[in-house]
């Protein structure tokens, strides 16, 4: 199939430089459209959604393929190489910020700068490494999450985004969960909570911008602080906005922090 059916992309903006939007877990394309106008003047914005979320085609998925992140990395170089598309910007939500650093890893002339919003590396708290999370707290998650998903995202959607007093945030991150294939999502949360990228960061040889938001169940300061030590063209800022979702819930504040990065 198409790569543009298959992960349903789409590309607008005047620029010549592209830029890459990548959603996080149960998200889709659509949690980008605060941000994207800001850029669309300058930049070649290119928006997909990863096979089982959104209009993707969920019959593209291989349990196999997508037993790891790496699966995740392979698809954004398949976008690229169809495309065309070299020396772009990748701008990546949650879990999506360590698949796009794989796929930097693997292609390095593919990404010229990395932005993190939310990233993670490792959701699990390991000797004197602080994921936010014990091993038997990401068990407990997952298998609330296979036994019931609808019920387990209609109580972590809200937690996740945080900003318990704009409840329509919560709403939509719920329904976005909702409306994901729940055996892809199952699978994506098992690869996603157990990951261990810890090491790939020091591979890392591109300018990287890391967001850190405040009061952010799922990836707390000492996460971000931990990113910015391990990438070596790092920039560390620091936002105001809370929760785990800032393209949300602070656009304007997010905007203000990728723009100089990335001019």
């Amino acid at each position: 199939m198409d790569v543009r059916k298959r992960f349903n992309v789409n590309i607008f903006g005047e620029g010549a430089q592209h830029m890459l939007f990548a959603h996080g877990f149960g998200c889709d394309q659509h949690m980008w459209r605060f941000i994207t106008p800001a850029f669309q003047k300058h930049f070649k914005v290119v928006l997909f959604d990863y096979v089982g979320h959104g209009k993707s085609d969920s019959s593209a998925y291989n349990p196999g393929k997508y037993s790891s992140l790496k699966g995740y990395a392979s698809d954004v170089l398949e976008i690229c190489n169809a495309l065309s598309i070299n020396n772009a910007i990748f701008v990546g939500h949650s879990v999506s910020a360590m698949i796009g650093a794989l796929a930097t890893i693997e292609q390095p002339s593919v990404f010229a700068k990395l932005v993190m919003v939310g990233p993670s590396p490792c959701y699990i708290n390991k000797d004197d490494y602080y994921g936010g999370f014990s091993r038997e707290d990401i068990e407990s998650l997952i298998s609330s999450l296979e036994s019931n998903y609808l019920g387990w995202s209609s109580t972590m959607a809200p937690v996740i985004m945080g900003n318990a007093d704009k409840p329509e945030l919560g709403e939509e991150l719920t329904n976005s969960f909702c409306s994901t294939n729940p055996e892809i999502a199952k699978q994506f949360a098992q690869v996603t909570f157990f990951s261990d990228n810890r090491d790939d960061l020091l591979k890392l040889t591109v300018p990287t911008l890391i967001l850190q938001c405040s009061e952010d169940v799922i990836a707390p300061l000492e996460v971000g602080n931990f990113v910015a030590k391990q990438v070596a063209l790092s920039k560390l800022v620091f936002l105001e906005a809370t929760g785990h979702c800032p393209h949300l819930s602070a656009p304007e504040e997010t905007i203000a922090a990728i723009q100089p990065f990335i001019n």
